[in-house]
């Protein structure tokens, strides 16, 4: 599921990058390269106004398809922070509507 997403993340012209998220440093003992959290993505946007409008529109296309797996969601920006687990599609519409609108540019 996860890979699905990065795919449609990575797929928009809002999306400068779309990677695997790091987890931390490995466990001591370890024979690590990198350690990454398993499901987790970062995503750099550009400057778009909309950019973060198309991010959200994909997270919920995604989210749609596969509600009967219960993902869960978790977006972070400028230190606010939604999680979405065990939601119901009104509940995560409203959810991703009012953090976009809390986080888009208003142009002048």
């Amino acid at each position: 599921m996860t890979g699905q997403l990065r795919r449609e993340l990575a797929a928009l012209d809002a999306a400068e990058d779309v990677r695997a998220a790091p987890a931390g440093e490995a466990p001591p003992g370890t024979r690590a390269f990198d350690v990454v959290e398993i499901g987790a993505l970062l995503v750099t946007l550009g400057q778009s106004a909309t950019a973060l409008r198309q991010v959200a529109g994909v997270l919920h296309g995604w989210w749609s398809r596969f509600h009967d797996s219960r993902p869960s969601l978790r977006l972070s920006m400028d230190g606010d922070v939604l999680e979405l687990s065990e939601a119901t599609p009104d509940q995560v519409t409203d959810a991703l509507r009012t953090f976009i609108d809390k986080h888009s540019v208003v142009e002048a």
